[in-house]
């Protein structure tokens, strides 16, 4: 398999600068305000915004439903995520993205075929991890299953490896390096590298190192600003969300600014 081929085939580009969509709390959790007719607008007017900058792709993920249940979501989840995927499917042609946090990688699956996304990003896909809300354990065996008897075997797996938010003191004595041969080997179709927490910068030399072991491709999941692209040459895809919002903070509405400055930044990363 060539090396980018996996991001050619699920985004139409050997490289990919993807934004994410912090959708608002969803009903019944918590911080949860807005029905859902307004959420689904607000996730659609944030992608429209991306794709009128140049973005190639974007990414749904409940970010404002914390805290987190761990490894699954009820039907009430996996119900408002479809309706918010669909209806930014419908409004905006770019390739769609989903997450379902905290590792709720099954159910972010469902509502990928549901909706017609491309891909999906999973935690806990290999080995296991202490994260917020307690170890999430290894998924990679039940997922691919579920995929291929659901008949989505065109929807990517990009995984995350050591990521952000949590511990790793039980796999210590594994590299970043050997736990995305890990990922490759249990056939994910992308990993990905980030910093320690949301906003916060993936090492450039742990990005580089990941994509010298892999064939498969190496994306940036976090911390990335128009000033800091141009360190992942390594890199063939980057998942940006914080800097692009007000102030950089990831709760905030999209600043339309910042969403342009970093697509001009990855086109100067495309010339280099």
């Amino acid at each position: 398999m060539a090396p980018h081929s996996s991001l050619v085939n699920a985004l139409g580009s050997a490289r990919a600068l993807i934004g994410m969509i912090h959708v608002g709390a969803l009903p019944g959790t918590p911080a949860a305000i807005d029905p859902i007719d307004a959420i689904a607008q607000r996730a659609v007017e944030d992608a429209r915004a991306y794709r009128d900058a140049g973005f190639t792709a974007v990414l749904i993920e409940n970010m404002h439903d914390r805290p987190y249940l761990k490894g699954r979501v009820g039907p009430d989840i996996v119900a408002a995520m479809t309706r918010v995927g669909t209806e930014v499917r419908g409004a905006v042609d770019l390739p769609l993205g989903v997450q379902v946090l905290a590792g709720a990688n099954l159910e972010a699956l469902a509502v990928a075929l549901a909706c017609g996304a491309t891909f999906i990003r999973v935690e806990g896909f290999v080995f296991a991890h202490v994260a917020d809300e307690g170890v999430i354990d290894a998924s990679a065996g039940t997922l691919l299953r579920a995929r291929r008897q659901l008949g989505a075997s065109h929807v990517k797996v990009f995984a995350d490896v050591k990521k952000k938010h949590s511990a790793h003191a039980i796999t210590a004595d594994v590299s970043l390096e050997e736990t995305a041969r890990a990922a490759e080997f249990f056939l994910a179709d992308g990993v990905i590298v980030t910093g320690v927490a949301t906003g916060r910068a993936a090492e450039p030399a742990d990005v580089e190192a990941v994509a010298r072991a892999v064939a498969i491709p190496t994306l940036v999941g976090s911390g990335l600003t128009p000033d800091t692209l141009a360190a992942y040459q390594a890199a063939a895809g980057f998942i940006v969300g914080s800097a692009v919002k007000r102030d950089g903070v990831w709760s905030n509405p999209l600043d339309l600014a910042r969403v342009d400055a970093m697509a001009r930044a990855f086109r100067r990363t495309l010339a280099q």
